[in-house]
Protein backbone atom coordinates (compact mmCIF):
# COMPACT_ATOMS: atom_id res chain seq x y z
CA UNK A 1 0.00 0.00 0.00
CA UNK A 2 1.55 2.93 -1.09
CA UNK A 3 1.98 5.96 1.46
CA UNK A 4 0.01 9.11 1.44
CA UNK A 5 2.81 12.04 0.41
CA UNK A 6 3.23 15.22 2.19
CA UNK A 7 4.17 18.18 0.81
CA UNK A 8 6.52 20.97 2.04
CA UNK A 9 6.72 24.41 1.42
CA UNK A 10 9.64 25.63 -1.16
CA UNK A 11 13.22 25.57 -0.08
CA UNK A 12 11.78 23.43 3.35
CA UNK A 13 14.27 20.42 2.04
CA UNK A 14 17.30 21.90 2.35
CA UNK A 15 18.21 21.02 6.15
CA UNK A 16 16.46 17.51 5.15
CA UNK A 17 19.02 16.88 2.46
CA UNK A 18 21.70 18.03 4.94
CA UNK A 19 20.95 14.84 6.42
CA UNK A 20 18.45 16.03 9.49
CA UNK A 21 15.53 13.88 10.13
CA UNK A 22 12.54 16.58 11.76
CA UNK A 23 10.04 17.97 9.81
CA UNK A 24 8.85 20.74 11.51
CA UNK A 25 4.79 21.98 11.10
CA UNK A 26 5.66 25.28 9.88
CA UNK A 27 7.49 23.33 6.40
CA UNK A 28 4.96 21.89 5.51
CA UNK A 29 2.59 23.68 2.56
CA UNK A 30 -0.64 23.56 4.79
CA UNK A 31 -2.76 24.64 1.53
CA UNK A 32 -2.12 21.13 -0.43
CA UNK A 33 -1.84 19.14 2.63
CA UNK A 34 -3.12 20.41 5.94
CA UNK A 35 -1.81 18.99 9.00
CA UNK A 36 -5.25 18.52 10.39
CA UNK A 37 -5.77 15.60 7.15
CA UNK A 38 -3.34 13.37 8.62
CA UNK A 39 -3.83 10.73 11.75
CA UNK A 40 -1.65 10.44 14.52
CA UNK A 41 1.15 8.16 13.99
CA UNK A 42 0.36 8.16 10.25
CA UNK A 43 3.41 6.97 7.84
CA UNK A 44 3.50 9.43 5.27
CA UNK A 45 5.90 10.00 2.23
CA UNK A 46 7.69 13.59 2.45
CA UNK A 47 8.27 15.41 -0.88
CA UNK A 48 10.15 18.38 -1.80
CA UNK A 49 7.65 21.16 -3.26
CA UNK A 50 9.48 20.37 -6.98
CA UNK A 51 7.64 16.80 -6.09
CA UNK A 52 11.49 15.26 -5.03
CA UNK A 53 10.69 12.30 -2.86
CA UNK A 54 13.13 12.99 0.17
CA UNK A 55 11.92 9.97 2.51
CA UNK A 56 9.15 8.26 4.53
CA UNK A 57 8.33 9.71 7.96
CA UNK A 58 6.00 9.16 10.93
CA UNK A 59 3.63 11.97 11.66
CA UNK A 60 2.14 14.07 14.34
CA UNK A 61 -0.11 16.66 13.24
CA UNK A 62 0.37 18.31 16.82
CA UNK A 63 3.45 18.43 17.12
CA UNK A 64 6.04 21.26 16.20
CA UNK A 65 8.12 18.27 15.05
CA UNK A 66 5.53 17.07 13.22
CA UNK A 67 7.64 14.42 11.20
CA UNK A 68 10.31 12.03 12.07
CA UNK A 69 11.73 10.44 8.93
CA UNK A 70 13.26 7.20 9.63
CA UNK A 71 13.84 5.98 5.97
CA UNK A 72 15.11 7.95 2.63
CA UNK A 73 13.12 5.20 0.70
CA UNK A 74 9.79 7.04 0.53
CA UNK A 75 8.07 3.86 -0.14
CA UNK A 76 9.06 2.15 3.41
CA UNK A 77 6.83 0.51 5.69
CA UNK A 78 7.54 0.27 9.28
CA UNK A 79 7.63 -3.29 8.85
CA UNK A 80 8.59 -6.07 11.74
CA UNK A 81 11.18 -6.59 8.99
CA UNK A 82 12.33 -3.54 8.41
CA UNK A 83 12.36 -2.38 12.10
CA UNK A 84 14.51 -5.51 12.68
CA UNK A 85 17.10 -4.36 10.12
CA UNK A 86 17.70 -0.97 11.75
CA UNK A 87 17.77 -2.95 15.16
CA UNK A 88 20.51 -5.50 13.76
CA UNK A 89 22.82 -2.40 12.54
CA UNK A 90 22.45 -0.99 15.80
CA UNK A 91 23.30 -4.20 17.45
CA UNK A 92 26.28 -4.66 14.96
CA UNK A 93 27.77 -1.25 16.16
CA UNK A 94 27.69 -2.46 20.01
CA UNK A 95 29.24 -5.86 19.48
CA UNK A 96 31.99 -3.85 17.45
CA UNK A 97 32.96 -2.35 20.65
CA UNK A 98 31.41 -4.09 23.61
CA UNK A 99 32.38 -7.80 24.87
CA UNK A 100 29.33 -7.98 27.11
CA UNK A 101 26.04 -7.10 26.26
CA UNK A 102 25.43 -4.57 28.65
CA UNK A 103 25.13 -1.33 26.87
CA UNK A 104 22.54 1.47 24.91
CA UNK A 105 21.01 -0.88 21.95
CA UNK A 106 19.08 1.86 20.38
CA UNK A 107 19.69 5.41 20.79
CA UNK A 108 16.65 6.91 18.65
CA UNK A 109 17.60 9.15 16.13
CA UNK A 110 21.08 7.97 16.18
CA UNK A 111 19.98 4.60 15.03
CA UNK A 112 17.69 6.16 12.29
CA UNK A 113 14.83 4.64 14.91
CA UNK A 114 13.17 8.34 15.86
CA UNK A 115 11.37 8.08 18.73
CA UNK A 116 12.95 4.71 20.27
CA UNK A 117 15.50 4.54 23.30
CA UNK A 118 16.39 0.19 23.62
CA UNK A 119 19.25 -0.29 26.66
CA UNK A 120 20.17 -3.91 26.73
CA UNK A 121 20.82 -6.03 30.60
CA UNK A 122 21.88 -9.22 29.09
CA UNK A 123 19.01 -11.00 28.38
CA UNK A 124 16.72 -7.96 28.92
CA UNK A 125 15.75 -4.81 27.31
CA UNK A 126 14.12 -1.63 28.50
CA UNK A 127 12.48 0.24 25.49
CA UNK A 128 11.02 3.68 25.56
CA UNK A 129 8.95 4.68 22.83
CA UNK A 130 8.48 8.56 22.64
CA UNK A 131 7.16 9.45 19.36
CA UNK A 132 3.34 8.76 18.12
CA UNK A 133 4.60 6.95 14.95
CA UNK A 134 6.22 4.48 17.23
CA UNK A 135 3.92 3.45 19.24
CA UNK A 136 1.53 2.80 16.39
CA UNK A 137 3.61 0.57 15.51
CA UNK A 138 4.69 -0.79 19.02
CA UNK A 139 3.83 -4.37 18.41
CA UNK A 140 5.89 -4.47 15.78
CA UNK A 141 8.59 -3.40 17.50
CA UNK A 142 8.45 -5.72 20.02
CA UNK A 143 8.49 -8.63 17.15
CA UNK A 144 11.49 -7.21 15.64
CA UNK A 145 13.13 -7.10 18.96
CA UNK A 146 11.91 -10.61 19.60
CA UNK A 147 13.42 -11.86 16.14
CA UNK A 148 16.73 -9.90 16.28
CA UNK A 149 17.78 -10.62 20.04
CA UNK A 150 14.84 -13.03 21.31
CA UNK A 151 14.87 -11.38 24.95
CA UNK A 152 13.80 -12.99 27.61
CA UNK A 153 11.72 -10.21 28.50
CA UNK A 154 11.42 -6.36 27.70
CA UNK A 155 9.64 -3.58 30.06
CA UNK A 156 8.09 -0.80 28.02
CA UNK A 157 9.19 2.04 30.28
CA UNK A 158 6.74 4.64 28.96
CA UNK A 159 6.23 6.63 31.96
CA UNK A 160 8.72 9.64 31.07
CA UNK A 161 7.26 13.31 30.47
CA UNK A 162 8.67 13.17 26.33
CA UNK A 163 5.37 11.60 25.58
CA UNK A 164 2.88 14.43 27.14
CA UNK A 165 4.54 16.22 24.21
CA UNK A 166 3.46 13.83 21.47
CA UNK A 167 -0.12 13.51 23.24
CA UNK A 168 0.42 10.38 24.26
CA UNK A 169 -0.63 8.55 27.57
CA UNK A 170 2.47 7.21 30.17
CA UNK A 171 2.58 3.51 31.18
CA UNK A 172 4.75 0.74 32.12
CA UNK A 173 4.35 -2.53 30.42
CA UNK A 174 6.29 -6.07 30.90
CA UNK A 175 6.07 -8.69 28.11
CA UNK A 176 7.69 -11.80 29.11
CA UNK A 177 9.19 -12.64 32.84
CA UNK A 178 11.20 -9.99 33.92
CA UNK A 179 13.10 -10.27 37.31
CA UNK A 180 13.11 -7.09 40.10
CA UNK A 181 16.52 -6.48 39.95
CA UNK A 182 18.58 -6.37 36.15
CA UNK A 183 22.08 -6.85 36.54
CA UNK A 184 24.57 -4.32 34.72
CA UNK A 185 28.36 -4.74 34.23
CA UNK A 186 30.40 -2.04 33.39
CA UNK A 187 34.01 -1.51 33.48
CA UNK A 188 34.61 -4.40 35.50
CA UNK A 189 31.94 -3.85 38.02
CA UNK A 190 28.48 -5.19 38.75
CA UNK A 191 25.23 -3.40 39.52
CA UNK A 192 21.49 -4.67 40.15
CA UNK A 193 19.20 -1.83 39.32
CA UNK A 194 15.51 -2.00 39.75
CA UNK A 195 13.86 -3.16 36.25
CA UNK A 196 11.20 -0.61 36.87
CA UNK A 197 10.75 1.94 38.91
CA UNK A 198 14.17 3.06 38.67
CA UNK A 199 15.42 6.93 37.07
CA UNK A 200 14.66 6.85 33.34
CA UNK A 201 15.93 3.17 31.64
CA UNK A 202 17.31 2.39 34.51
CA UNK A 203 21.19 2.73 33.95
CA UNK A 204 23.30 5.77 32.53
CA UNK A 205 25.54 3.93 30.48
CA UNK A 206 26.57 7.12 28.67
CA UNK A 207 29.09 7.52 30.75
CA UNK A 208 30.94 4.21 30.48
CA UNK A 209 33.82 5.42 28.72
CA UNK A 210 34.62 8.36 30.97
CA UNK A 211 34.00 6.22 34.40
CA UNK A 212 36.47 3.86 32.79
CA UNK A 213 38.50 6.90 32.57
CA UNK A 214 38.61 8.05 36.17
CA UNK A 215 39.92 4.46 37.10
CA UNK A 216 43.17 5.66 36.47
CA UNK A 217 43.35 8.26 39.03
CA UNK A 218 41.86 7.13 41.76
CA UNK A 219 43.96 4.12 43.20
CA UNK A 220 44.63 5.49 46.50
CA UNK A 221 42.46 7.81 46.83
CA UNK A 222 39.47 9.57 48.71
CA UNK A 223 36.78 10.04 46.42
CA UNK A 224 33.27 12.25 46.36
CA UNK A 225 30.68 11.08 43.87
CA UNK A 226 28.30 13.50 43.92
CA UNK A 227 24.49 13.25 42.28
CA UNK A 228 25.76 9.76 42.69
CA UNK A 229 22.47 7.39 41.45
CA UNK A 230 23.56 3.62 42.07
CA UNK A 231 27.33 4.46 42.35
CA UNK A 232 28.67 4.60 38.74
CA UNK A 233 31.15 6.53 39.23
CA UNK A 234 32.27 5.51 42.85
CA UNK A 235 31.39 2.13 43.09
CA UNK A 236 33.94 1.73 40.03
CA UNK A 237 36.70 3.96 41.77
CA UNK A 238 36.42 1.61 44.72
CA UNK A 239 36.40 -1.05 43.02
CA UNK A 240 39.26 0.39 41.02
CA UNK A 241 41.55 0.74 44.36
CA UNK A 242 40.62 4.04 45.56
CA UNK A 243 41.24 4.42 49.62
CA UNK A 244 37.10 5.60 50.40
CA UNK A 245 34.31 6.43 48.48
CA UNK A 246 31.68 8.79 49.49
CA UNK A 247 28.16 8.82 47.48
CA UNK A 248 25.78 11.64 47.59
CA UNK A 249 22.34 11.99 46.44
CA UNK A 250 18.74 12.92 47.15
CA UNK A 251 17.04 9.71 46.36
CA UNK A 252 17.12 6.80 48.81
CA UNK A 253 16.23 4.51 46.64
CA UNK A 254 19.16 5.44 44.72
CA UNK A 255 21.48 5.28 47.80
CA UNK A 256 20.12 1.29 48.29
CA UNK A 257 21.76 0.62 45.15
CA UNK A 258 25.17 2.29 46.28
CA UNK A 259 25.19 -0.48 49.05
CA UNK A 260 23.74 -3.22 46.95
CA UNK A 261 26.63 -2.53 44.40
CA UNK A 262 29.17 -2.07 47.07
CA UNK A 263 28.54 -5.39 48.72
CA UNK A 264 28.06 -6.81 45.23
CA UNK A 265 31.58 -5.78 44.81
CA UNK A 266 32.96 -6.82 47.81
CA UNK A 267 34.39 -2.95 48.84
CA UNK A 268 31.32 -2.24 51.44
CA UNK A 269 33.91 -1.25 53.47
CA UNK A 270 35.21 1.60 51.63
CA UNK A 271 32.00 3.11 50.43
CA UNK A 272 29.66 5.33 52.73
CA UNK A 273 26.59 7.50 51.48
CA UNK A 274 24.54 10.43 52.43
CA UNK A 275 21.18 11.28 51.44
CA UNK A 276 20.33 15.12 50.59
CA UNK A 277 20.44 17.72 48.23
CA UNK A 278 23.78 18.20 46.17
CA UNK A 279 24.31 21.97 47.38
CA UNK A 280 23.46 21.77 50.98
CA UNK A 281 25.73 18.24 51.44
CA UNK A 282 28.65 20.37 49.64
CA UNK A 283 28.02 22.93 52.15
CA UNK A 284 27.60 21.15 54.90
CA UNK A 285 30.91 19.13 54.13
CA UNK A 286 32.92 21.95 53.18
CA UNK A 287 31.79 23.53 57.25
CA UNK A 288 33.45 20.50 58.63
CA UNK A 289 36.26 20.80 56.50
CA UNK A 290 36.37 17.82 54.77
CA UNK A 291 38.92 17.24 51.67
CA UNK A 292 39.31 14.57 49.22
CA UNK A 293 41.69 14.02 46.67
CA UNK A 294 39.00 13.94 43.62
CA UNK A 295 35.56 15.22 44.02
CA UNK A 296 33.07 14.12 40.72
CA UNK A 297 29.90 16.07 39.72
CA UNK A 298 27.45 14.22 37.20
CA UNK A 299 23.97 16.75 38.02
CA UNK A 300 21.00 16.23 35.82
CA UNK A 301 20.43 18.80 33.30
CA UNK A 302 20.59 22.39 34.70
CA UNK A 303 19.61 23.44 31.17
CA UNK A 304 16.58 21.70 29.77
CA UNK A 305 15.26 24.56 27.03
CA UNK A 306 17.29 27.16 26.16
CA UNK A 307 15.42 29.91 28.33
CA UNK A 308 17.44 28.05 30.95
CA UNK A 309 20.60 29.25 30.00
CA UNK A 310 21.47 32.15 32.23
CA UNK A 311 20.21 30.30 35.33
CA UNK A 312 20.90 26.77 34.14
CA UNK A 313 25.02 27.89 33.79
CA UNK A 314 25.01 30.32 37.10
CA UNK A 315 24.08 26.59 38.23
CA UNK A 316 26.97 24.68 37.44
CA UNK A 317 29.16 27.85 38.10
CA UNK A 318 28.20 27.31 41.53
CA UNK A 319 28.59 23.53 42.05
CA UNK A 320 31.59 23.43 40.61
CA UNK A 321 32.94 25.89 42.97
CA UNK A 322 31.63 24.32 45.41
CA UNK A 323 33.32 21.01 44.57
CA UNK A 324 36.69 22.49 43.86
CA UNK A 325 36.56 23.97 47.94
CA UNK A 326 36.63 20.58 49.08
CA UNK A 327 39.58 19.13 46.72
CA UNK A 328 42.64 18.87 48.53
CA UNK A 329 45.66 20.67 46.39
CA UNK A 330 46.04 19.02 43.02
CA UNK A 331 42.97 17.19 43.43
CA UNK A 332 41.25 16.03 40.65
CA UNK A 333 37.73 17.32 39.81
CA UNK A 334 34.98 15.56 37.38
CA UNK A 335 32.55 17.97 35.91
CA UNK A 336 29.94 16.43 33.98
CA UNK A 337 27.02 17.98 32.10
CA UNK A 338 24.40 16.60 29.86
CA UNK A 339 22.50 19.17 29.46
CA UNK A 340 22.61 19.66 25.17
CA UNK A 341 22.58 23.43 25.09
CA UNK A 342 25.97 23.64 27.00
CA UNK A 343 28.45 23.79 24.53
CA UNK A 344 31.34 21.85 25.85
CA UNK A 345 33.79 24.97 25.60
CA UNK A 346 31.63 26.66 27.62
CA UNK A 347 31.87 24.02 30.83
CA UNK A 348 35.00 24.62 30.47
CA UNK A 349 34.95 28.24 30.52
CA UNK A 350 32.57 28.00 33.60
CA UNK A 351 35.35 25.96 35.31
CA UNK A 352 38.20 28.16 34.46
CA UNK A 353 36.10 31.28 35.87
CA UNK A 354 35.24 29.20 39.11
CA UNK A 355 38.70 28.74 39.63
CA UNK A 356 39.71 32.13 38.81
CA UNK A 357 37.01 33.28 41.77
CA UNK A 358 38.68 30.93 44.40
CA UNK A 359 42.36 31.73 43.32
CA UNK A 360 42.85 28.91 41.90
CA UNK A 361 44.44 27.39 38.90
CA UNK A 362 43.06 24.75 36.89
CA UNK A 363 44.64 22.11 34.09
CA UNK A 364 41.79 20.30 31.67
CA UNK A 365 43.53 16.78 31.23
CA UNK A 366 40.87 14.91 29.45
CA UNK A 367 37.65 15.95 27.83
CA UNK A 368 35.38 12.71 26.91
CA UNK A 369 32.03 12.62 25.83
CA UNK A 370 29.13 10.28 25.01
CA UNK A 371 29.68 6.63 24.77
CA UNK A 372 29.86 4.94 21.34
CA UNK A 373 26.43 3.15 22.36
CA UNK A 374 24.84 6.74 21.61
CA UNK A 375 26.19 7.56 18.34
CA UNK A 376 26.18 11.09 17.50
CA UNK A 377 24.05 11.83 14.04
CA UNK A 378 26.57 14.65 12.35
CA UNK A 379 23.28 16.60 11.19
CA UNK A 380 21.14 16.71 14.55
CA UNK A 381 23.04 18.68 17.26
CA UNK A 382 20.11 16.97 19.82
CA UNK A 383 22.31 13.96 19.54
CA UNK A 384 25.35 15.29 20.85
CA UNK A 385 24.79 16.21 24.74
CA UNK A 386 27.16 14.75 27.19
CA UNK A 387 30.75 16.13 28.32
CA UNK A 388 32.64 15.08 31.32
CA UNK A 389 35.88 17.43 31.63
CA UNK A 390 38.91 16.01 34.38
CA UNK A 391 40.40 19.05 35.49
CA UNK A 392 43.68 19.27 38.28
CA UNK A 393 43.20 22.25 40.83
CA UNK A 394 45.80 23.78 41.90
CA UNK A 395 46.09 26.45 44.85
CA UNK A 396 48.25 29.54 43.60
Amino acid sequence: MALETLILNPQAERRIRKGHLWVYSNEVDGKKNPLTGYELGQQVQVVSAKGQVLGAATLNPQSLICGRIYSRNGDQELSKSFLAKRIEQALTLREAYFDKPYYRLVYGDSDFLPGVIADRYGDYLVVQIATAGMEAVKDELLRAFDKVLAPKGIVLANDHSARSLEGLPEYVETVGEVPEYLRVEENGTQFDIPSSGGQKTGWFYDHRVNRAELQKWVKGKTVLDVFSYAGGWGVEAANAGAESVTCVDASEQALDLVERAAELNGCDDKVMAIQGKAIHVLKLLIEEQQKYDVVVLDPPAFIKRKKDQKSGEAAYRHINELAMRLLKRGGLLVSGSCSMHLANSTLTDIVRAAAVHLDRDVQLVYSGVQAPDHPQHPAIPETHYLKAQFFRVLHR
